[in-house]
């Protein structure tokens, strides 16, 4: 079954591009601004969209993601609103993938079944369950089988080769690489290192592999471009929008989104 996210990687496997994955979390800064910065986003080169799912204990998330979360949660919120920023941007979108990303409990909040329907009703295209393991695929992954709805899986340095295969079991649209040991925005990948892991996993799968944590700078995305399929960019993003936001400089979030994904996007 050819998703948009298929879709959206075989377009630029066709033009040797390496494609741009943005992450942002819904309803940060607020709704309006989040909403005018995800079509920002597309407009200006990312090839797929994350929004993050707001939650109080991001486990995996470094301080400016949490940050962000808490500022959408104090703003009242909910999984509606994040339903409703999908549905406003898909009405005038219908080409750039969308994926949840986020953790297991406001979905089992929500209904695993209401949810799948709500990503499916407003144009979701994959999920990113950071903490659902493959051994509760019955939960929620073994509902998107069959369905225009990827469930997009992640693998980190010490994921053996044992491990790898139950993790790809059910794997599709792209595998997320974790690029370094710990939680995201915090460290810089070794370079040489992450090529070879990229490379070894490129031996294991045929879906494409998207490389995030810890990439910030043109200059990395340029060389991990060289072996990976994508590039994951998140906490530098909300940094940035976040330093203009708390510096009462709205008026600057949009301008500086724009110019840096056009500079990411400009050397991969």
């Amino acid at each position: 079954m050819a998703t948009r996210i298929l879709r959206t990687f075989d377009e630029l496997k066709s033009n040797s591009q390496t494609g741009l994955i943005t992450y942002l979390t819904a309803g940060f800064p607020n709704q309006d601004l989040c909403l005018d910065i995800i079509n920002e986003l597309s407009k200006s080169g990312s090839d797929l969209i994350e929004i993050g799912m707001p939650f109080s204990d991001p486990m995996a998330e470094g301080p400016i993601i949490q940050q962000s979360s808490k500022i959408a949660l104090d703003n009242g919120h909910t999984m509606e609103l994040t339903f409703d920023l999908i549905k406003k941007f898909r009405s005038k979108n219908s080409q750039t993938p969308i994926i949840l990303m986020g953790y297991y409990n406001p979905i089992y909040q929500y209904g695993n079944e209401n949810f799948i329907k709500r990503c499916l009703d407003d144009g979701v295209d994959g999920l990113i369950v950071v903490d659902l393991p493959p051994e509760h695929d019955s939960e929620l992954c073994d509902l998107t089988i069959d369905i225009d709805l990827d469930f997009i899986r992640l693998a980190t340095p010490t994921t053996d080769k044992k491990r790898l295969n139950i993790v790809l079991n059910k794997s599709s649209g792209f595998l997320y690489y974790v690029s370094i040991m710990g939680i995201t925005g915090t460290k810089e990948p070794d370079l040489d290192i992450l090529k070879e892991q990229v490379i070894k996993l490129k031996k294991e799968t045929d879906i494409p592999i998207g490389v995030g944590f810890g990439i910030k700078r043109p200059d990395q995305a340029q060389k991990i471009a060289e072996f990976s399929d994508a590039i994951v960019v998140g906490s530098s993003l909300i940094e940035k929008i976040m330093g203009n936001y708390q510096n009462n400089k709205e008026d600057l979030v949009l301008p500086e989104v724009s110019e840096y994904i056009k500079g990411l996007k400009a050397v991969i």
